[in-house]
């Protein structure tokens, strides 16, 4: 089974950007978070497996949205 794609929307100068987990070097700046988060969630559906999680200005978590199977046999 596939490994799980995680894309990172964070906060970036004077707008956000949209970063793969697994990769150092691309990233894509959107001026806004609505959109931002828009194009990550549209990422991650892309993968067979995908996850999108969206931090606040300050860093935190502020929600998470996932998408695809889960691989893991985990209750709960």
């Amino acid at each position: 089974m596939s490994e799980r794609v995680t894309y990172h929307v964070t906060p970036y100068v004077n707008g956000w950007q949209v970063k793969e987990e697994r990769d150092n070097g691309r990233e894509l700046l959107v001026d806004n978070k609505d959109n931002a988060v828009q194009q990550a969630k549209d990422m991650a559906k892309a993968q067979e497996l995908g996850q999108v999680i969206v931090h606040t200005r300050d860093g935190k978590i502020a929600e998470e949205f996932t998408y695809g199977d889960d691989p893991r046999n985990v209750p709960g």
